[in-house]
């Protein structure tokens, strides 16, 4: 027998490590385990990612079971469930897929190590990028730090190998065949039920074949929201890849950016939760937890980013470009640590993702690879005009902004802070 852990790969169609550990041709026990590890550092009972977990838990369950399989499911360490559960059900391998953050990388060598001692092996799968790791690396064999020659790189290796899907559904009649268990719930994990609603995990073919020319503009329906999928995996990066391929160059480099940025915190993990150049950390931040107050709730007095935040605290999401605007605030009109938001952010989105998420922020902050040079400070009013021109993002979060006697002040001065904050990055970095 087998065990195959699900992770952030909630699908059985084209899943690299599944697949593998089907057709080897011995039962295979699909296992999950919320992970304590994880679940205990949030603050929110009411977490939508844990509920968006729970439903696709449920629906792999469900489908598991109509084949006369199961889906065991797991709440606490999986460092010491996974183990437990091989050696008593008498498995020869634990299969899984790679993840490259930190805590999964000293995870997954610990879960190696206390299989091994008891006779286990431990198999894991590129399955979440087209290319991972060493697979793009410069001329002399290091990583990229920038974006451009790494996508030129990325692009000329792709071949419709790296796109082809894994046919698991050759092998499900290996899927070990037991009753279904009854299924953890999320009262008995101490969270309660989301009720953000979702988006549908079907790709949008006309948003992609437009997304070059739409994506900047927060009113539209210009982007896929498809990243929840893609952190969770309900969707497969080849299935986008190959989409994007054939319809859209610029939804391509974003599924890019995206493997571009596993491929750094692979490589950097310092990155993580210092400045990617190490010079950029000695930026005298403003200790504000007043400013990063209003910021949080969406009361900075610049519409814009306020319609951003509040999109995020309603609905777990905000739109790429808004994303961009609200850090470039947060960074360089507000002089607050990059490493504040990052963390709301990490709390907030529901497409959380470690390596994009610090990447965004460091690249906002320009303490980051490839990042915007620190002279570069977004002007909101701008970014307004030119991106919701008819301010129907604005009005649709922040419908009061036009009401002096109920919209706040803008809190610092766009000329001022511009000036404070290139006078501060200029004397941290000494130029």
């Amino acid at each position: 027998m087998h065990i195959f852990w699900f992770r952030r790969d909630f699908r059985l169609h084209d899943n690299a490590g599944l697949y593998n550990a089907l057709k080897e041709g011995l039962p295979v026990q699909a296992v999950f385990v919320f992970d304590r590890n994880i679940l205990d550092q949030l603050d929110d009972r009411f977490d939508a990612r844990v509920t968006f977990i729970f439903r696709q838990i449920e629906r792999l369950k469900q489908e598991l079971n109509r084949m006369g399989a199961d889906l065991l499911v797991r709440y606490g360490h999986p460092e010491e469930i996974i183990p437990e559960l091989a050696y008593n059900l008498k498995a020869n391998s634990v299969f899984t897929n790679h993840d490259y953050e930190p805590y999964a990388r000293e995870r997954d060598a610990q879960m190696e190590e206390r299989l091994k001692k008891v006779g286990i092996a431990f198999h894991t799968f590129k399955d979440q990028a087209i290319f991972e790791k060493d697979e793009v690396l410069k001329d002399d064999g290091k990583p990229y730090t920038v974006f451009t020659p790494y996508s030129k790189k990325w692009k000329a290796k792709l071949n419709a190998d790296f796109l082809k899907p894994y046919p698991t559904e050759k092998y499900f009649q290996h899927f070990h065949k037991i009753p279904a268990e009854k299924l953890i719930q999320l009262e008995e994990m101490n969270f309660q039920p989301s009720a953000i609603n979702f988006p549908p995990d079907v790709p949008d073919r006309e948003v992609i074949r437009n997304y070059k020319q739409q994506r900047d503009f927060p009113a539209i329906k210009g982007t896929t929201r498809l990243s929840v999928h893609l952190r969770f995996g309900t969707i497969s990066i080849r299935e986008l890849a190959s989409i994007g391929l054939a319809l859209s160059e610029g939804y391509l480099n974003e599924l890019i950016w995206r493997d571009f940025y596993f491929m750094i915190i692979w490589h950097f993990p310092h990155s993580v939760d210092k400045a990617f150049k190490p010079a950029y950390d000695q930026v005298p931040w403003r200790d504000s937890k007043e400013d990063f107050e209003r910021w949080c709730k969406g009361k900075t007095g610049y519409p814009i980013v306020d319609a951003g935040m509040r999109e995020l605290n309603s609905t777990g999401f905000m739109h790429n470009r808004v994303r961009m605007i609200v850090a470039s605030f947060l960074t360089k009109h507000l002089l607050i640590d990059w490493r504040w938001g990052e963390a709301y952010f990490a709390a907030k989105l529901l497409d959380f993702e470690l390596s994009s998420n610090v990447g965004g922020w460091q690249w906002a902050a320009s303490s980051g690879c490839d990042a915007a040079p620190y002279f570069r400070v977004f002007n909101p009013d701008l970014q307004t005009q030119k991106f919701d021109p008819k301010l129907e993002y604005v009005r649709k979060w922040v419908p009061e902004f036009e009401d002096f006697t109920r919209y706040p002040r803008p809190m610092v001065d766009h000329k001022f802070a511009r000036e404070r904050v290139l006078k501060a990055y200029k004397e941290a970095l000494g130029s």
